[in-house]
């Protein structure tokens, strides 16, 4: 078991899953410029870890995260002409990664999501591959509020969920919905009362299986999802060579055949 800890975020690793914690409690979790910093350093830090099969991701005390700390972020990045240097970073931007960077891990995200899920703090979530919810969570595309558009690539993730008009909807009204509604929208992908044993659950379930071949699914999918057909169906079929006849897939092979659990090697 490894066990990281900073100032906003807590990382421990057991049984090949990690468990990512936003730690600002007393904020709600809020998203100040060591929470930006923190997100960044967690997924970087498990892009390199060894044995690593599934992350949950998950708020500590009452929310997951209630979004950005405007106040404390512009008083840090003294005012908005620091801020909009930060915009103009190459992408994905300071602020992008917070939600982009576990799109990039290869293994699946789990976020488990209760109390307030809003603005930045959704689209963390959104960069998840799967979402568990509390039916009673609030979530919000809220930057409107703010007279801002989201801008934490909600554009590689939203839209790959729900229509555009839905996701125009919620933006354009910047309206808070509960879990029930969030489901329903297809926002999120399932509810329980509580979501992070869910998430572990799940996550340990994934764990049971051939990490190379997991791995690749997600990359299949995360990569063929608004591609030609043409290139969909060739991808398919480089990644199923890549699996074919390795030490992993036969060892799923034959403990499927003999009905027990398979002993896998995870990458190097």
């Amino acid at each position: 078991m490894t066990q990281e800890r900073s100032q906003r975020v807590r990382v421990s690793v057991e049984d090949h899953m990690a468990l990512v914690t936003l730690s600002r409690p007393q904020k709600h979790n809020a998203l100040d410029l060591q929470m930006f910093e923190a997100l960044h350093a967690a997924a970087q830090g498990l892009r390199e870890e060894p044995g690593l099969r599934a992350v949950v991701l998950h708020g500590d005390g009452a929310s997951f995260c209630s979004g950005l700390d405007f106040l404390s972020i512009t008083a840090a990045a003294d005012g908005g002409a620091s801020l909009a240097a930060m915009l103009d970073q190459p992408v994905p931007n300071f602020f992008q990664r917070a939600a982009y960077d576990w799109l990039l891990l290869p293994v699946p995200v789990i976020a488990a999501l209760h109390g307030s899920c809003l603005g930045g703090g959704l689209q963390i979530a959104l960069a998840a591959d799967i979402r568990i919810c509390s039916p009673e969570a609030q979530l919000s595309v809220m930057e409107a509020r703010w007279g801002l558009i989201p801008d934490m690539a909600i554009t590689r993730t939203l839209t790959r969920l729900v229509g555009i008009d839905v996701a125009k909807e919620l933006t354009y009204t910047a309206r808070v919905f509960d879990g029930r509604e969030a489901r329903a929208l297809g926002v999120v992908t399932h509810l329980h009362e509580n979501p992070l044993a869910a998430a572990r659950e799940l996550a340990a379930q994934i764990a049971t299986n051939s990490p190379d071949a997991v791995r690749r699914a997600k990359r299949l999918y995360d990569e063929a999802w608004s591609a030609t057909a043409e290139q969909t169906l060739a991808l398919e079929a480089e990644l199923q060579r890549q699996l074919l006849g390795t030490p992993n897939q036969l060892a799923a092979v034959s403990a499927g055949l003999r009905g027990l659990p398979a002993q896998f090697t995870d990458p190097a």
